[in-house]
């Protein structure tokens, strides 16, 4: 991986208004330009809000559509990583995070798991993805997982065995809750525990970008952050406020850490390959009947 400079755009969309939030990310991106950042990065959909419901077919964009490009002609000063809703070609809408690099889209990672549970009904209006990839970029190998994705350790898994030396976790994140016997909320101490136990067991880099604001009296917390391969907070942005704010992710660090911890290389994919296959055959059997 090459040492890189990176920006998390801690943002508030409006619901539903692709132009203001067009706008808002411009703005955003010529300040992490300004900066001398490599890579800025958005929440989950970020372009459009997120308790859509029926302005999901209003806002939903496929990926060459000319209103994203802004943002390519952004990217070729800086790499862009933003949430949108894609629209297929067949007509399916799907939560998507978008990798732009010079001009064209270099991944697309559609959310996995749709959240059908507490305030939340995705799988209404939305549907799911279907795979886990990493990703070259000229900076290195990297991944993609949005909000619900990492509530399922084996999508980081995936991500890290398949070789990203970054994850970049863009959530919409509502606070919920407050933790046992601390001022902090329960949604912010689950999210930050989450990140350093990823960061630390594969060794890598974690980028949470989080959004803020209220949608329908929920309000969204904020506190995006940068975890080094150490578990190390590196950045950190404030709750409850659209913030930019920086990280320098280094190489070094990846090498001193695997060194100290050869997690990775002792990671027997083989084994988890065999037996996930063997207890997915065992589900479909007893699902069978």
């Amino acid at each position: 991986m090459q040492d890189f400079r990176l920006a998390l755009a801690q943002i508030r969309p409006a619901l539903g208004d692709l132009e203001h939030n067009l706008a808002l990310h411009l703005d955003y991106i010529e300040r992490a330009t300004t900066a001398g950042a490599d890579v800025v990065v958005f929440p989950e959909q970020s372009l459009t809000g997120y308790f859509l419901s029926d302005l999901v077919p209003d806002v939903a964009l496929p990926r060459d559509d000319p209103r994203l490009d802004p943002l390519r002609e952004a990217s070729q000063r800086i790499d862009v990583i933003f949430g949108f809703v894609e629209e297929t070609s067949d007509h399916r809408f799907l939560p998507a995070a978008g990798y732009l690099h010079k001009g064209e889209f270099v991944h697309v990672h559609h959310k996995v798991y749709l959240v059908t549970y507490g305030l939340f009904d995705e799988a209404r209006d939305l549907a799911g993805g279907g795979s886990v990839r990493a990703f070259d970029t000229p900076i290195g190998r990297q991944a993609m997982l949005i909000c619900e994705d990492l509530w399922h350790p084996t999508t980081a898994s995936i991500a890290a065995a398949d070789g990203a030396d970054v994850i970049y976790g863009l959530s919409s994140s509502p606070g919920r809750g407050v933790a046992g016997g601390t001022h902090e909320l329960g949604s912010a101490e689950t999210w930050r525990a989450m990140n350093r136990l990823y960061a630390t067991l594969h060794v890598c880099y974690v980028v949470h970008c989080n959004r803020v604001g209220f949608e329908d009296g929920v309000n969204f917390w904020g506190g995006s952050e940068v975890v080094g391969p150490d578990g190390e907070v590196l950045a950190r942005a404030p709750d409850f406020e659209e913030a930019l704010v920086f990280a320098t992710l280094a190489d070094a660090s990846l090498r001193r850490q695997r060194t100290r911890l050869p997690l990775r290389r002792d990671e027997n994919v083989t084994l988890n390959g065999l037996e996930f296959a063997r207890i997915a055959a065992q589900r479909h059997w007893r699902d069978d009947g």
